[in-house]
């Protein structure tokens, strides 16, 4: 643990070239292999149970969206204020802001975890469960809801553990986990019959272990950031508000795009449903398992870039913050061509993954996916420009396009393009939500742009 503690990062003379990768590397296979815990259940249960399982995980995923949405809020929130803190050398309020934060994210973790374990029936209700899907999603829901929890604490912790000068820890806290389900899955899938309640079982304790792992190093290994013994006086609880309020205003728009995917997933989940069946939701499935795994690629290039820009927001660095958007962009650009290309010409091979090619599920994913591949480039794009507007505490313009992606533009698009083009609209709807939001974030930052220069002169 000694050479953990010297791992430390200064976010304001490091070379961007060298300083971004340091972050971005560990960052990025932190975020896909807590990604890899979802997917590993759809790879399992497609082949091991069937699609009819593989659809009913997908009907119940949009729950670890909204619990992770919730963790991305906090984690971002907070990551921004106490780095803004740390470049001025306050430490006692960075920790102050710290402990605020995991102690009320954990509190309404738990009002949320509560009725998804109490009233499963109801939560797959809403989100657009058949009747014959019901039993697996029930049981699903029941067994995953402590996993939330350790979820929360983990994702959090990542940000929290990256500020302290450890990027690595929090890359292990990620990883670990999700070897270790993917192993455990497999066992009660597999080999024990278990089904997709061996799934779920597998997925709550592997996120609790990386859940222990954060608390571990927190308590004990932290260099700079501690939990704070916080003062529960009036004039306390009313500072604690207003740091809440403060990092749910710069965090929300994480939020926001965490259950985007909720609702696009909900709502694609009830008119697959209604077009297609079963057979479409597992279709459809597929295209979810993917999206959270792209998203995360996003979601690393934003994360890693936010430290940076909030440090030297701090201390009025323009140049340092120009040079990480120039590189964070030319990297979603690349990875979003790749995507995009595996997608379309590679989908197959991807398809195969998690439904038999003699399925009726395969035929329907198989019309349909290379339609969807084209939204993952503006995607990542998005998730850059929105990351960077929320490192510079321009939470109101990035709030708004997220809303845009994520409701505004993505519920019309499944409900008109179907009229027009069939079952293939409700593949596209996606990518014209994501290309609409994308055209508007470009057309503000021109906006932005021409307005700065015309002040100048």
């Amino acid at each position: 643990m000694e050479k953990l503690k010297r791992d430390a990062i200064d976010f304001g003379k490091t070379d961007i070239s060298k300083l971004f990768p340091k972050i971005f590397v560990p960052t990025l296979l932190g975020l896909l292999s807590g990604a890899l815990i979802y997917l590993a259940d759809g790879i399992f249960l497609g082949h091991g149970v069937g699609s009819d399982a593989l659809a009913a995980v997908n009907i119940a995923s949009p729950i670890f969206l909204i619990t992770t949405g919730l963790a991305l809020m906090f984690g971002s929130g907070v990551s921004i204020v106490v780095a803004i803190h740390l470049s001025r050398g306050n430490y006692k309020a960075a920790n102050i802001n710290v402990t605020q934060a995991l102690f009320i994210s954990v509190f309404l973790m738990v009002l949320i975890s509560i009725p998804v374990f109490l009233f499963p029936e109801r939560i797959a209700y809403w989100f657009g469960s058949s009747d014959k899907l019901m039993p697996y999603v029930v049981e699903y829901l029941v067994y995953v809801a402590p996993a939330f929890l350790g979820s929360l604490i983990i994702v959090l912790g990542m940000f929290i553990i990256r500020l302290d000068g450890a990027p690595k820890y929090a890359m292990a806290a990620n990883v670990i986990p999700s070897v270790l389900n993917i192993i455990i899955s497999y066992i009660f899938v597999f080999h024990m019959d278990m089904g997709v309640k061996g799934a779920a079982i597998a997925t709550s304790t592997s996120q609790w272990i990386g859940g222990l792992m954060v608390i571990i190093y927190m308590f004990w290994f932290s260099k700079t950031l501690h939990i704070y013994k916080l003062k529960f006086s009036r004039t306390s609880l009313r500072l604690t508000i207003r740091n809440i309020g403060y990092m749910i205003k710069l965090g929300g728009s994480s939020f926001i795009g965490e259950t985007a995917m909720a609702c696009t997933m909900i709502v694609g989940n009830i008119l697959f449903m209604r077009s297609l069946q079963e057979d479409g939701v597992a279709a459809f499935s597929v295209a979810c398992y993917l999206m959270p795994l792209v998203f995360m690629f996003g979601n690393a290039i934003a994360q890693s870039s936010l430290p940076i820009i909030s440090y030297n927001c701090g201390l009025g660095n323009a140049a340092r913050i120009r040079e990480v958007f120039n590189m964070s962009i030319k990297v979603a650009f690349v990875f979003g061509v790749i995507a995009t290309l595996i997608g379309i010409f590679a989908k197959e091979a991807v398809i195969s993954i998690f439904i038999e090619s003699g399925e009726n599920a395969y035929q329907l994913a198989e019309s349909g996916f290379s339609y969807y591949s084209i939204s993952f480039i503006f995607l990542l794009l998005n998730l850059t420009l929105i990351g960077y507007l929320q490192s510079l505490k321009r939470f109101k313009p990035a709030t708004v396009f997220t809303f845009l992606r994520s409701y505004i533009f993505v519920i019309p698009s499944f409900l008109i393009l179907p009229l027009f083009f069939g079952d293939k609209g409700l593949w596209l709807a996606v990518p014209v939500s994501e290309f609409l939001t994308f055209c508007i974030i470009l057309m503000y930052m021109v906006y932005r742009s021409e307005k700065k220069k015309s002040t100048v002169q």
